[in-house]
């Protein structure tokens, strides 16, 4: 039996901390030598690169909007405890007379939580009918997941009869249906499966528009590679993309959620994000020609329209009657970049997140009829209940 020896205990520390040093001093000259050698040959990580324009060109940058607006698409899960007063606040800055909490039930409806979804889309709505009731609007979720549980049906019924009670005034969808959602045979809840029907039907009987988030932008099926002209959101946002031996391709998708809005003619259904084909709206014409039904929204895509000025205002003024304003992720300061796009001829603006393109945009420069109905015309009459004096 081998005893303890304080030297040989000594001479394996100083071993190790020898090599331990030695591969710190290898990983600093490697560091250095790297560095040097981009600075020598002036290279930079794409996400260092921001390059300051030269370009003098005329700028008018908007703060707040020319006619006041109502977004139809906004996410804010703790409206239930929430101070409204510096949200309502940030609204009349931006000349938003009206918002929509897409988030009515809270997390609770990805763990599918129904007593905690009720409660959250309760309390939700009470805190707004006791503060701001003419300033927000409030959506209920549902969880899919249990699409093969006996009671599926009449709990689903019975979320949407207690919604339409509380006051809620639509129903949001969100994209794991059509992607990740899975029925008990661990088969994927395609967007136009049959089984939902019954909601889509019970949501015309209420009047409740179905604002739907189906897929993702079509690069994020694509191959990731330098022919993406997303790969910086895949480096930054890998769990983003939607590789093909996991998910369904984005045609696949599209053509559920297209069927999906043709069986249920009776259904206003929002398209949310323009429906991805913000950058492919010869598409999106034609699925709003054949779809009297929808309506879309622009929520994260004004950066796809911003780089098609000419086609973009054409489309707009060609369905300025189906378009709604929406914002998705709320950012008071975010806000501008829409006004400025919607509202100028402003050429070279400078979007304020790379990784949703590596491009500039350009000012629409709407007519003023146009943008009224964009900011609220539109939304009015899809939902009564939005008290139209604050537009007057």
């Amino acid at each position: 039996m081998k005893t303890f020896s304080l030297g040989r205990f000594f001479r394996i520390s100083l071993f190790l901390l020898g090599i331990l040093f030695l591969v710190v001093v290898v990983s600093l000259i490697s560091y250095y030598s790297i560095d040097t050698v981009q600075k020598k040959n002036n290279l930079m990580d794409i996400e260092e690169y921001s390059p300051i324009s030269s370009l003098v060109v005329e700028s008018n940058p908007l703060k707040k909007s020319k006619f006041p607006f109502i977004d139809v698409h906004s996410h804010h899960w703790d409206m239930p405890v929430k101070d409204l007063s510096d949200l309502a606040s940030e609204m009349d800055s931006l000349n938003m007379a009206y918002l929509i909490n897409l988030s009515g039930s809270g997390f609770a409806v990805f763990s599918g939580n129904k007593s905690l979804m009720d409660l959250n889309l309760k309390k939700s709505i009470e805190n707004v009918n006791s503060n701001f009731p003419k300033r927000f609007g409030v959506f209920v979720n549902i969880d899919l997941s249990r699409i093969d549980h006996p009671e599926f049906k009449s709990t689903t019924l019975k979320t949407l009869e207690n919604a339409k009670e509380y006051g809620a005034i639509g129903l949001k969808i969100y994209k794991n249906l059509g992607l990740n959602v899975y029925d008990d045979d661990e088969n994927r809840i395609k967007v136009n499966d049959e089984r939902l029907n019954f909601i889509w039907q019970k949501c015309a009987e209420y009047n409740f528009p179905v604002l739907i988030h189906s897929g993702e932008p079509k690069p994020f099926f694509d191959p990731i590679n330098k022919y993406n002209e997303r790969w910086l959101h895949a480096r930054q946002k890998p769990n983003s993309f939607r590789p093909s031996e996991k998910y369904p391709s984005f045609n696949e998708v599209m053509t559920e959620q297209y069927e999906m809005f043709k069986n249920n003619s009776k259904t206003t259904f929002i398209n949310a994000h323009f429906g991805w084909y913000a950058n492919d709206l010869k598409k999106l014409s034609m699925q709003l020609d054949e779809l009297p039904n929808v309506y879309v929204e622009f929520g994260a895509v004004i950066n796809e329209l911003g780089r098609q000025p000419f086609t973009a205002r054409k489309f707009f003024i060609e369905y300025q009657d189906r378009i709604l304003f929406g914002k998705d992720i709320y950012n008071k300061e975010e806000y501008y970049i829409y006004f400025q796009v919607l509202e100028t001829s402003d050429e070279y603006i400078q979007y304020f997140r790379k990784r949703h393109g590596l491009w500039r945009l350009y000012g629409l420069n709407l007519p003023d009829s146009v943008l009224k109905k964009v900011y609220y015309k539109n939304a009015l009459k899809i939902f009564p209940s939005i008290d139209s004096n604050l537009f007057k």
